[in-house]
């Protein structure tokens, strides 16, 4: 710049004056510019962060459409399939995915028609569910989501601990219903709160028949420290990687005698 040039964002006391032998100098002094770079930096992570954050929270709720998903569907043939919860979510409000993922063996469902929500009950994207997990389910109405959740976690989880503990197979579950248009049970802080079977999207499971016959129960054999309560414990811990809540009789007096199990919004694992 000449001498006598006007500094530049005139008004500013960013810019100092440095006279030289040829030219007149106005540069920004280094605090002030290093300052500068932080704060642009900082506004950039902060934005970065809320951009990873509102994508995860997207592909959390099942807000991604499928063309737009880079997530595989759900494979009922692969255990412990990565990123779970997500790719489980993308059922969530895609009947076109529930249909592709409900693949016999491991599961034997049909998609039914809508139940519109009113008042806070009904139901949509939901099955009739017959078995899982070469398990016999019976569950009129359940979404498809939880269906497909529940399916995992007997062939992958439950049927493998069953084996390892009674050297055979869980033939049935003992069920304690999933729809139901009622608010939540045993809290007073979420007494006025819909539950989640309320929308189909809950199963409640008081125990599972063996291939002879014999009754594993939760009620009963919870605290047992035999194979019966070893068996319902690790099955209980390994149903959180697919479901969002996981309560049994270590959450409260009115989950006692079965496991309640949900694709809600709120992850809960006790």
């Amino acid at each position: 710049m000449q001498d006598g040039a006007a500094a530049p964002f005139a008004g500013s006391a960013d810019w100092q004056y440095i006279p030289t032998r040829n030219a007149t100098v106005w540069t920004m002094p280094r605090g002030i510019g290093r300052r500068r770079c932080w704060s642009a930096a900082w506004l950039y992570g902060v934005l970065a962060g809320l951009g990873a954050a509102g994508l995860a929270l997207a592909f959390r709720q099942g807000l991604v459409p499928p063309l737009l998903n880079p997530l595989p569907p759900i494979d009922l043939a692969e255990g412990r399939p990565w990123l779970a919860d997500w790719r489980l979510a993308a059922i969530k409000r895609h009947a076109s995915v529930c249909a592709r993922t409900l693949k016999a063996p491991q599961i034997e469902a049909l998609q039914i028609a809508d139940g519109p929500v009113h008042h806070g009950c009904g139901w949509s994207n939901a099955v009739r569910l017959t078995s899982a997990g070469g398990v016999h389910a019976a569950f009129d109405r359940l979404t498809c989501e939880t269906a497909v959740a529940l399916a995992l976690w007997l062939e992958h989880e439950v049927q493998p601990l069953a084996a390892e503990a009674f050297g055979q197979r869980v033939a049935a579950v003992r069920s304690l219903g999933s729809y139901a248009c009622r608010n939540i049970r045993g809290s007073p802080l979420w007494r006025h709160r819909r539950s989640q079977h309320a929308t189909a999207n809950a199963v409640d499971i008081a125990g599972f028949t063996l291939a002879d016959g014999r009754a594993v129960s939760v009620r009963r054999h919870w605290r047992n420290e035999g194979a019966e309560g070893r068996f319902l414990r690790e099955a209980h811990a390994r149903a959180c990687p697919y479901f969002r809540a996981a309560l049994g009789p270590g959450y409260n007096a009115a989950h006692r005698d079965h496991f309640h199990l949900d694709r809600g919004p709120f992850s809960r694992c006790r």
